[in-house]
């Protein structure tokens, strides 16, 4: 199983994905930086759509939404 053993290939060929048979031992550490970005960014455009979210027309039901906009966390100005 496997596709058979390991055969020389071109040193000189250069692959972003790292070439072949590629096991890089920090693996987890760059797999948890990147989760980081991932999650970071995730964050920042969460919190400003949560920010920016305005409704026009009111909903007539419950919606996940309603949670964390400030328009139904903040108390109604009159």
């Amino acid at each position: 199983m496997g596709g058979g053993g390991r055969y020389p290939y071109p040193k000189y060929v250069w692959s972003p994905a790292g070439g072949w048979w590629v096991r890089p031992s920090n693996w987890v550490s760059n797999t948890a930086v990147a989760s980081v970005g991932v999650l970071a960014a995730t964050y920042a455009v969460w919190s400003l759509s949560a920010s920016l979210e305005r409704r026009t027309v009111q909903p007539d039901r419950f919606i996940p939404s309603m949670l964390w906009a400030k328009e139904y966390t903040e108390p109604e100005k009159k």
